[in-house]
């Protein structure tokens, strides 16, 4: 069954909602409360499970920086524009800081690619696949960047994306994007943070 699961003026985003709820309902329960359900999935989801593992969403590609490191500092580069594996094109270059706790999600881009690497800080940055036709509908990837992880995360258009700060102080974030930011029609979709795509943004103890 599909069901819209985010729309603007533009269009609309579908995904395979019921296979989405029935890899990650976190009981029976939950599953069974939304099978056949004829309601958005960001208005229906209750609750989120824990992430285990998931395969890499496809088309998402990263890349360990290297610092280089002197007795005046420290150099890293992100991204440039003899990188074949990762490079396709300049839109622009932007940097997003964040407070320790805040989550800023979810979104996505019809056309954009994004390329986020964490300057600053640390970050935990999630990516969900809804896309119908990808063979990894359904997946929830996170990767935990900043400055103990130095890595560059390259995200493809269609996959909802956003990141939570998980360090004690600011986390900044570079994104080096395909596009250049429309302010008159912004390639960008939105979704509350909360409650609509299955990912719990709580710290995992224990």
């Amino acid at each position: 069954m599909w069901m819209v699961i985010a729309s603007n003026d533009e269009g609309l985003v579908e995904a395979n909602c019921s296979a989405l709820l029935y890899r990650h309902a976190a009981t029976a329960s939950a599953a069974a409360a939304f099978r056949g359900s004829a309601f958005p999935l960001a208005k229906r989801m209750t609750s989120s499970p824990t992430v285990t593992k998931h395969p890499r969403i496809h088309g998402v590609k990263t890349k360990p920086l290297r610092l280089i490191p002197d007795e005046r500092g420290w150099l890293m580069e992100i991204l440039r524009a003899d990188d074949d594996e990762l490079f396709t094109k300049f839109g622009q270059v932007y940097l997003s800081a964040t407070y320790p706790g805040v989550v800023k999600a979810w979104h996505y881009h019809k056309h954009q690619i994004d390329n986020f690497a964490c300057v600053a800080g640390m970050v935990k940055l999630v990516l969900v696949d809804t896309r119908p036709d990808s063979p990894t509908n359904g997946a929830i990837n996170e990767f935990f960047l900043g400055t103990q992880n130095p890595t560059l995360v390259q995200v493809p258009n269609l996959v909802y994306h956003g990141w939570k700060c998980i360090s004690t102080d600011v986390s900044l974030v570079i994104n080096v994007p395909t596009e250049p930011y429309a302010y008159a029609q912004p390639d960008e979709y939105r979704l509350d943070p909360h409650d609509t795509l299955p990912y719990d943004w709580a710290r995992k103890d224990g």
